[in-house]
């Protein structure tokens, strides 16, 4: 199974790419909230912000690169997103203090029309029966340069400082961005064939919500909720660690490399017993103990305490997708085993939207929260909420056998007019 996997052109492609440009984000990214608050000026409803532009171009961008993915293919759209990926750091390199990096987050938020066929084309290369296993090998080796990379980094800041570290590794970044670009275009293949429809509706319209199966709709539901749970604290977590525990940038690095150790190890298994004995137990456990940390976090008084949250985290997130909105090895592979190819990349980009239209204000909440009440706050209400998303999935969400998965394909095809997408032939699948 492994090895069909790793031989799969397409995973490789996306998945070496992936991990070479984490590479070099992951040495500076853990210390950019730090950065905006210090040294471009940024308060922390500022930095709120900047996340919510960013969810905001997701939600504008993300459901047409869906629809176009599912239209006129996986790989161009792929292409394109990535090389568009290079303007941010350039801006966030020039930028003398942080309203500019509003304009930066605009490009950020512009590169998710290509998230939802980045997604799809890992479910299309892939047979349902190692669906699981094939996100867990691109979990397993894009989660590998938070083994090192975050370390280096704080080294890095605690010897040179933030304006030196920064700058260094933006500029590699701007590098790698154009070599991943390229090596894109040469080496994925295309998935799927569409033929467009001459007739076209609206991108937005009622039917891409009423237009799903009830698994679908309650899984973005759950999405939609853990957004606004993520959202409240994902840009305040190493802030927090720095800010208020008063941990060094040497020992941030050190955590989140753990992180990513544990996400590297566990994503391959976890994906491997997903395809073996479901997806939903997976789900489940990770949207569990990904709340639970967060309280964890607000008990935290040094460094220990908070290294075995962040740490829990990363065990989660790597069995099924904790700490993300919504993603990781089993919610993916659930969403292929429910969703047909020629609707997948669509039915992806909705989700984006709709978790972006949430996370968007959300940031900023999260922001207010804390300047207004208490660094804690954002972090004892994403607990509530999460856990609240956690307990919908699990009644709300039906793992289907594989006859209802083949089912579901004629009850697409009933629809097929409302999305404006060909119908699936039963007979190639």
């Amino acid at each position: 199974m492994i090895k069909d996997v790793f031989s799969n052109k397409n995973i490789l492609a996306i998945s070496l790419t992936t991990m070479t440009y984490s590479l070099v984000q992951m040495t500076w990214n853990p210390f950019w909230p730090k950065y905006l608050k210090d040294n471009l000026g940024a308060t922390t409803v500022a930095i709120g912000l900047i996340s919510g532009i960013r969810s905001a171009q997701n939600m504008i961008f993300a459901l047409p690169g869906g629809i176009l993915a599912d239209r006129y293919g996986r790989r161009r759209i792929i292409v394109y997103g990535t090389f568009l990926r290079t303007f941010s750091p350039l801006i966030y390199l020039l930028a003398p203090s942080w309203e500019w990096i509003m304009l930066a987050s605009f490009f950020t938020g512009l590169t998710s029309i290509y998230m939802p066929a980045f997604t799809a084309i890992i479910a299309d290369s892939m047979p349902e029966e190692r669906r699981g296993t094939g996100y867990g090998v691109y979990s397993t080796i894009t989660s590998l340069p938070r083994i090192i990379s975050p370390l280096i980094g704080g080294v890095v800041m605690d010897s040179f400082g933030y304006v030196e570290g920064l700058k260094t590794f933006l500029i590699l970044q701007i590098f790698v961005s154009i070599f991943i670009s390229l090596i894109r275009w040469k080496y994925t293949e295309e998935t799927i064939t569409t033929t467009p429809l001459k007739k076209r509706k609206p991108i937005l319209s009622r039917e891409l919500i009423t237009g799903q199966t009830k698994p679908i709709q309650v899984m973005l539901l759950v999405a939609i909720i853990s957004s606004f749970s993520s959202r409240l604290v994902m840009d305040f977590m190493n802030l927090y660690a720095l800010d208020v525990l008063k941990i060094t940038n040497t020992q941030l690095g050190i955590i989140t490399t753990g992180v990513g150790l544990l996400t590297a190890i566990f994503a391959l298994p976890g994906g491997m017993l997903s395809d073996r004995y479901g997806r939903k137990n997976n789900i489940m456990l990770s949207r569990l103990t990904n709340p639970l940390t967060q309280w964890v976090i607000v008990a935290a008084t040094d460094f220990n305490g908070y290294a075995i949250a962040r740490l829990s985290n990363g065990f989660a997130q790597a069995l099924g997708g904790a700490n993300r909105t919504a993603g990781g090895p089993s919610w993916n592979a659930l969403i292929a085993d429910i969703v047909p190819p020629e609707k997948r990349a669509t039915v992806i980009g909705t989700q984006n939207t709709l978790t972006a239209i949430i996370g968007a204000p959300s940031a900023i909440f999260g922001g207010w929260l804390w300047q207004t009440f208490s660094p804690e706050m954002p972090f004892m209400i994403s607990g509530i909420v999460g856990l609240i998303s956690a307990f919908i999935f699990w009644f709300g969400v039906k793992e289907p056998t594989r006859g209802e998965k083949l089912g579901v394909i004629n009850d697409y095809n009933q629809l097929s007019d409302e999305i404006d997408i060909e119908p699936i032939n039963n007979s190639k699948k």
